[in-house]
Order: C-alpha cells, then sequence, then structure tokens
C-alpha cells in the first residue's frame, strides 16, 4: 500500500530550487512515470548514506509527497530516518548539488557523504 500526500507533515520536504531542478532533470529524462527515490542505505564512513535517484518502482509500503509536478517517494524503513529532513538544491561557485539537511542525523563524517 502507498500511501501519498500533498504536504509533508512530518516527512522529508523539498525546498522550491530542489524541486524545480528535479522538474527539469525530469523533463530530460522524457519519461512520465519516473519519481525521485530518497533512500537510506548503510555504508559510508558514519554508516548511514542517502541515496536519491530516479524511479519508477512502487513498493510495499512506500509514502509519497508531490511537490508541484514532482513526487517523491520514501521506503518504509528509510522513512524514520528522514522524517523532517529537507532537500534543497545550490548552485554557487562553491558547490552544485543537491543538500540535505537531516535533523535526526546525530553525525556526519568530513565528507558529509554519510552520517549516522
Amino acid at each position: 500500500m502507498t500511501v501519498e500526500s500533498e504536504a509533508p507533515a512530518h516527512g522529508v520536504n523539498l525546498t522550491d530550487e530542489a524541486a524545480a531542478k528535479v522538474s527539469a532533470l525530469l523533463a530530460q529524462e522524457g519519461r512520465d512515470d519516473l519519481r525521485l527515490r530518497i533512500a537510506v542505505q548503510p555504508g559510508g564512513c558514519s554508516g548511514l548514506r542517502y541515496q536519491l535517484f530516479f524511479d519508477e518502482r512502487e513498493l510495499d509500503g512506500d509514502s509519497v509527497v508531490t511537490f508541484g509536478d514532482v513526487a517523491v517517494v520514501t521506503d518504509r524503513m528509510s522513512a524514520p530516518y528522514l522524517q523532517g529532513a529537507e532537500i534543497d538544491f545550490v548552485d554557487t561557485i562553491e558547490k552544485q548539488g543537491f543538500t540535505i539537511d537531516n535533523p535526526n542525523a546525530t553525525g556526519s563524517c568530513a565528507c558529509g557523504d554519510s552520517f549516522n
């Protein structure tokens, strides 16, 4: 069963900048069946690593939140680690890419690639 909502009461939040970038990337893919999946997997120097990728699958227990025309999917195992996390997209001279501000992370590695 997939749970869908329009507002992330306690789930992942996508900033307007991130939603616009995801929407542009989805348009480049030329498919209308893809959604942004955010998952937490074991790995990295701090124990857990984020994964962001486009996915057409629907897994049992998925939580789906929409931001305009962008659907963000989180699996039930990753959801507790991502409650209240905010995903942004930055494009500056120093850095370009998606960032995740996660209030559940108690620590992260120096490279910022993993957390615990």
